[in-house]
């Protein structure tokens, strides 16, 4: 950046060429992560991504209710996705490689607490999270959100903004664990719709169940009378996902 362009526009800082080149070059990284996402997961639907807390023990209840709802997933005939990861996410591979259906992981590259489970059929590994995110959602036929922390949330909000908004198809989204997503969703209503943020029906976007067998019933109840493959008009919200 020459001198007199500095002082005309002195909200700008110089540019350096190393990092410049390095911030271009990553695009092709991130392609890259889309075009192998695309290319592996375009065939396993119908497909349920399971989310939940990377920290949950491999004795606690929420991890056995985790596997077994992704066992009677993947009996059904459903592929399960998880982030790849331990805890809830290492429960769905797990409870999914038991099943018939395949065990997908979408490993992220972390400095700390996430390492690759060994119950994936498929495993996929993203340094973006954002590029990952599209992955759980555009072969989705529904969302299965088991206890977690912020990187659960995210997914959850993730999904029920899309749906919201309209960039993505309606799909069932099932929160699992009536004691534990009580808080929050009384805080839905009871501060967000009252405050206009979010319109009532917005509550409606999503179910609160406990049993694993009610989870997988109200997949195939919601799918009952139209199939899992999505309609031209949702594809095409699916291809500007």
């Amino acid at each position: 950046m020459d001198e007199q362009t500095r002082r005309s526009h002195p909200g700008m800082m110089p540019v350096n060429d190393t990092q410049l080149t390095r911030e271009s070059w990553k695009i092709f990284q991130i392609m890259a992560e889309f075009v192998e996402g695309f290319e592996r997961l375009a065939r396993i639907k119908p497909s349920v991504s399971v989310f939940g807390s990377a920290r949950t023990p491999p004795e606690s209840d929420e991890y056995k209710l985790a596997e077994e709802i992704s066992r009677q997933l993947s009996d059904a005939g459903f592929s399960v996705v998880s982030g790849g990861g331990p805890g809830i996410m290492e429960a769905a591979n797990k409870g999914a490689q038991a099943g018939r259906s395949p065990s997908i992981g979408l490993n992220i590259q972390l400095p700390h607490e996430q390492s690759g489970n060994p119950y994936q059929d498929i495993a996929l590994n993203f340094r973006h999270f954002f590029s990952r995110k599209v992955m759980f959602v555009k072969y989705a036929s529904a969302y299965v959100v088991l206890p977690g922390g912020f990187g659960t949330l995210d997914e959850l909000a993730e999904i029920l903004t899309l749906v919201q908004t309209g960039k993505t198809r309606r799909i069932p989204i099932i929160l699992v664990g009536s004691d534990f997503w009580k808080g929050l969703v009384d805080w839905f209503r009871d501060t967000l719709v009252t405050a206009g943020t979010i319109s009532p029906e917005d509550l409606d976007l999503f179910r609160i169940l406990d049993e694993p067998a009610e989870v997988v019933d109200a997949i195939f109840d919601y799918y009952e009378s139209r199939g899992f493959e999505p309609s031209a008009e949702e594809q095409e919200i699916l291809l500007d996902l």
